[in-house]
């Protein structure tokens, strides 16, 4: 079983938000973290908080990886702002980690005697940000809370986000329904936000459906393996069948497919568990870490229908067959198609 995730300290979140409201963004921030929509959101609240409008060019100082340097932030910083009360100065996936012990302590310096009208932001997209809490920058950067992740949203924001973006498109959407799209397309608000505009524009009536969104969407590839495996659980195989051939046509690894097959019997595993032990769907939700309240229901439903036994079985039948694909090539749509007829076959004998 994943282990149980610990929960995180957002006070610069917090912090960031508070500035924004009062007009008065600190002198330094970093942002990183997965949830790049949100990322922008902020970093365009940024610009909107202290660039007058067509004054941009003038105040907005950018550079990116290896086009940045310290000197180049050390010049950007002291550049007076014209017309404005302040500056913006974006740097983008600077390694603070491969500087050497003489740029590190000159950007130690640039950093401590930041000017007022400056506001500098590292912000990390495509490369990590790897926190060094032993040195003197981390230790900067931690004293001025300017460190802000940007996390994946928990079900309940993120529900809500979805159906406040229908509106704004002028459409309607259930709660259940906006939970189906997050488990369809995955919690990312990126991929979320044009997964939205799509069945926004093609629903026929106010409101948005289910039927829209399967419709028009992109589906993860984890939504569709967990339907072809939920329809399974539910003895129906033609309709498994059917959506593993269409995974091996479109080419999607089988490893890959067996992966989130492997998954889903561990779930449907606990999920016995915690029937067995009278534990709520939201404590199984939450020891998985499942945004979808969409899947939470289907995995706790179909594991009413099976043993524990048999649940005990199908995760080993994955693991061995898992195994099976690493060691032969050739006939891994075979292999596949026998693990779900064996499954389909609903044994429930523990091994």
């Amino acid at each position: 079983m994943p282990p149980k995730k610990q929960k995180t300290d957002n006070t610069a979140m917090r912090e960031l938000k508070r500035d924004l409201k009062a007009g008065a963004p600190k002198r330094l921030y970093l942002f990183h973290g997965e949830e790049a929509f949100l990322r922008d959101y902020y970093l365009g609240r940024l610009k909107e908080s202290l660039l007058p409008a067509r004054l941009e060019d003038f105040n907005l100082h950018t550079a990116k990886g290896r086009e940045c340097s310290v000197e180049w932030i050390a010049q950007a910083v002291d550049c007076l702002p014209m017309m404005s009360e302040r500056t913006l100065v974006i740097v983008t996936d600077f390694d603070l980690s491969a500087l050497g012990e003489g740029q590190r302590n000159r950007l130690l310096e640039v950093l401590e005697a930041l000017p007022d009208y400056c506001c500098l932001v590292f912000v990390y997209d495509v490369l990590p940000y790897k926190a060094d809490g032993r040195s003197k920058l981390a230790a900067l950067l931690k004293k001025e809370g300017a460190v802000v992740e940007f996390r994946r949203q928990e079900q309940g924001d993120l529900t809500d986000w979805i159906c406040r973006q229908f509106q704004k498109a002028g459409k309607t959407v259930d709660t259940e329904d906006a939970r189906y799209l997050i488990f369809l397309c995955g919690d990312l608000m990126h991929d979320l936000a044009s997964e939205i505009a799509k069945a926004a524009a093609y629903a026929g009536q106010t409101r948005v459906t289910r039927a829209d969104m399967d419709a028009v969407a992109v589906p993860k590839t984890e939504a569709v393996v967990f339907q072809m495996t939920d329809a399974l659980a539910r003895k129906d195989f033609d309709k498994a069948a059917s959506v593993l051939a269409d995974l091996l046509h479109s080419r999607e690894a089988p490893i890959m497919i067996l992966s989130v097959m492997g998954k889903y019997f561990r779930q449907l595993y606990t999920a016995r568990l915690y029937l067995d032990a009278g534990r709520s769907r939201g404590e199984f939700m939450e020891l998985w870490g499942m945004k979808s309240s969409y899947q939470g229901d289907k995995l706790m439903d179909a594991a009413r229908r099976f043993s524990l036994p048999w649940c005990r079985y199908a995760v080993r039948r994955c693991a061995e067959t898992d195994i099976l694909l690493k060691n032969t090539y050739g006939q891994e749509g075979e292999t596949l198609t026998a693990l779900l007829m064996e499954l389909a076959s609903g044994r429930r004998t523990a091994l």
